[in-house]
């Protein structure tokens, strides 16, 4: 990863704190590590940062108040929430108030890493659609969800069909910052999905895999094959022929309040 990226890390486990900055330092990440959110503010005031690292479960301000602030500030900084009290609706609540991704505690290394480099390309490519927003001659680099759909945070979607059925897929954004998607792992026909909870994997060229977290529960009525057996129809064409799963939705209403349109 480049070394001029700046990571801000949130976090008041001492342990926790020391070996994501270790396992940071080690890739020639520059890291700022701070134990609550009200100081993570007082440092932002002063420096820039490519990425934060946020625990939500943190004594005073928690991380969702964090999100908060940063929204009422007018701060558009990219921030992966962290957690040891993993739950589905940590982790939907995390992307609908803006993260940009979610990572469990406990977790490994490698899976810090993956989570970081995929953040950091999300990052940039955000930065570059706010650019196309004030220079109409520039390159958006990645389709937004059409009209319609509605986004787990920058992750999935789901489109709700007049026979009460729903597609669902990943967000263009989510594999730009992948890249290179050798294949994808998927549910079979039968089976139950539950939003907030990884419903595909994806694999990339490079071995890493990357969690789909899924936009919206219910039980599978068709699993796409052409996408399943051409990842690259998925990355070319993500929003219509690229779909992954046609669903019949358990709990539509409940699931539509966590997401964006």
């Amino acid at each position: 990863m480049n070394a001029r990226h700046k990571l801000l890390v949130i976090e008041d486990e001492p342990s926790v704190s020391r070996a994501v900055v270790m396992v940071c330092d080690r890739e020639g990440l520059s890291v700022t590590a701070v134990d609550n959110a009200a100081e993570a503010l007082e440092v932002l005031e002063r420096s820039r940062f490519s990425l934060i690292l946020c625990d939500i479960m943190m004594q005073g301000m928690d991380g969702f108040r964090f999100l908060e602030e940063l929204d009422r500030r007018g701060r558009p900084d990219p921030v992966v929430m962290m957690t040891g009290y993993s739950t589905m609706e940590n982790a939907v609540k995390s992307l609908s108030m803006g993260a940009i991704d979610y990572i469990p505690k406990p977790f490994t290394a490698d899976e810090l890493l993956t989570v970081i480099r995929r953040s950091l390309r999300s990052s940039m490519l955000r930065e570059t659609a706010y650019a196309a927003k004030v220079e109409c001659d520039r390159t958006m680099g990645f389709v937004p969800s059409p009209a319609g759909y509605h986004r787990l945070g920058y992750v999935s979607w789901v489109k709700l069909e007049d026979e009460g059925t729903a597609k669902i897929g990943v967000s263009d954004l989510f594999l730009k910052s992948v890249e290179n998607i050798r294949e994808f792992e998927l549910y079979a026909v039968g089976e139950r999905l539950v939003q907030g909870v990884p419903c595909a994997v994806a694999t990339s060229v490079d071995g890493s895999s990357h969690g789909i977290m899924c936009p919206m529960g219910g039980k599978v009525l068709e699993v796409n094959e052409d996408a399943l057996s051409d990842a690259a129809l998925v990355e070319k064409d993500p929003f219509f022929r690229g779909w992954l799963y046609r669903i019949l939705p358990s709990n539509p209403d409940s699931n539509l309040k966590w997401l964006n349109s």
